[in-house]
């Protein structure tokens, strides 16, 4: 889990994340604050969509820690100077694309595109140094496939 500063008409949001070991996005989650309330809404929103994790790393940020007492996680988490590095460079992609689109005017917007823009990162993104390079020419033609699948249907 992590969360990232996102400026809104020049108001600045949080954009929580949940990211899973592979690096890919779970759940994304827009709120003004950056409290324990917004920590506890997010982890609840993800346990129930994706339910008990075995490890949740975070960052050292204390609303995290009281939001796993509530719960009951906190044998469960995990802090650390770079164990978060997974979540912190899944907001590379976002950023690029936020940069393009010279910043969102509203919340609901930025919503809406995180969560689509998160299911197409986690479709087209492959490991490329997982692969050979026509193991991964393969994988990537079999994902653009079934993304123009998806489309004509």
């Amino acid at each position: 889990m992590d969360e990232v500063f996102v400026k809104i008409n020049g108001e600045t949001h949080y954009l929580w994340r949940a990211v899973d070991h592979e690096g890919e996005v779970l759940e994304s989650y827009v709120t003004k604050c950056r409290d324990l309330k917004a920590a506890l809404k997010f982890l609840k929103k993800t346990m129930k969509r994706y339910g008990q994790p075995e490890v949740v790393v975070t960052d050292q940020l204390r609303c995290y820690g009281v939001a796993m007492i509530v719960i009951g996680n906190v044998d469960r988490q995990e802090t650390g100077r770079w164990v978060n590095n997974r979540a912190e460079n899944s907001h590379l992609p976002f950023r690029r694309r936020e940069r393009a689109m010279l910043s969102f005017r509203r919340t609901a917007t930025l919503q809406k595109f995180v969560s689509v823009h998160a299911s197409i990162q986690n479709h087209f993104n492959q490991e490329r140094h997982l692969y050979s390079r026509t193991n991964f020419k393969l994988n990537r033609a079999a994902a653009l496939a079934e993304w123009r699948q998806l489309l004509s249907a």
